[in-house]
């Protein structure tokens, strides 16, 4: 099975840029791991949105959509588990 293409909007990158190194390379691992499975165990599809998903990475949620068609994955956002749902 071929893996998907990941893409960062900028928000994302960002919130990466802020985190501490050690856990930014947590994230990056994970969402890394998102490439060949984009819908691992433990993950979670978000109900107010149609191809959103969240999965965990210690007190951190990244959100991220699925592009099956197309075989891409886009993270939105990275943010700790208090402010992630916030706008």
């Amino acid at each position: 099975m071929a893996e998907h293409r990941l893409t960062y909007s900028r928000a994302a990158g960002k919130e990466i840029d802020k985190l501490p190194p050690k856990l930014a390379l947590r994230v990056v691992d994970a969402i890394g791991e998102l490439a060949s499975q984009p819908r691992p165990p433990g993950c979670k599809k978000l109900s107010a949105e149609d191809d959103f998903w969240r999965i965990r990475v210690g007190d951190y949620r990244v959100i991220y959509e699925i592009d099956d068609d197309r075989r891409e994955i886009l993270v939105t956002r990275v943010r700790h588990r208090r402010e992630i749902y916030r706008d």
